[in-house]
């Protein structure tokens, strides 16, 4: 009998405003693209981990004025179709949206590893508001409890989320791996990201160890 893939369950990023008006300021000064963008996530990631991941990328509601509760019940409707050792990986907004999700929440299956992708901590970030509901509790010890293999990734020349965020998870998450890399560039809009890939790949020969 054929095992099933492990899972990883990708997160995207997102957009929050204060208000309609800073929304549609937004709308109307944000640039024009005939082109996708193409960042690690995607085909990278699919070329990379696909043959012994099944990567799964919901579409979380409302991605340019986003809302916690919304991506909430949203995230909460993949849960019937998850598998125990499942990783987790939420880049940006998605990083801090599990991290409140798993801060407030028992999650139903057996998570292999979690990967925050730059999260930002609070709203001390760059060229917008983190608001619609994102803000973390002051407890987040339930993270750990919901998974021991716990990892944030931050960039030391981040333009939006200040490296300093690194530090204030770090306070709260005793026991997770923080990892600060100097040569990525920004915000992680990076094509490739084999850093990632790497551990990733390193925890599922951890459970075929398990298993053997």
């Amino acid at each position: 009998m054929l095992l099933k893939k492990p899972q990883i369950l990708y997160i995207h990023g997102g957009f929050t405003f204060k208000s309609q008006s800073d929304y549609i300021k937004f709308l109307k000064n944000s640039e024009v693209k005939l082109t996708p963008s193409i960042r690690w996530h995607g085909d990278y990631l699919d070329k990379q981990l696909g043959k012994e991941f099944k990567i799964i990328r919901p579409r979380m509601p409302f991605v340019e004025n986003a809302k916690y509760d919304l991506w909430k019940l949203n995230f909460e409707k993949y849960f019937p179709y998850l598998r125990n050792n499942l990783v987790l990986v939420g880049g940006s907004l998605g990083g801090i949206f599990l991290a409140r999700y798993l801060s407030e929440n028992k999650f139903p299956k057996k998570i292999l590893s979690v990967y925050l992708v730059c999260p930002p901590f609070d709203n001390s970030v760059s060229q917008e508001d983190l608001v619609g509901g994102f803000k973390l509790k002051s407890d987040l010890s339930l993270i750990e409890k919901n998974c021991d293999n716990v990892h944030l990734l931050f960039s030391s020349d981040d333009d939006i989320v200040p490296v300093s965020h690194a530090a204030k998870y770090a306070k709260k998450l005793k026991n997770s791996h923080i990892v600060i890399y100097d040569h990525i560039p920004g915000h992680f809009k990076i094509t490739k990201f084999p850093e990632i890939v790497k551990m990733i790949k390193s925890d599922l020969k951890n459970v075929k160890k398990t298993r053997r």
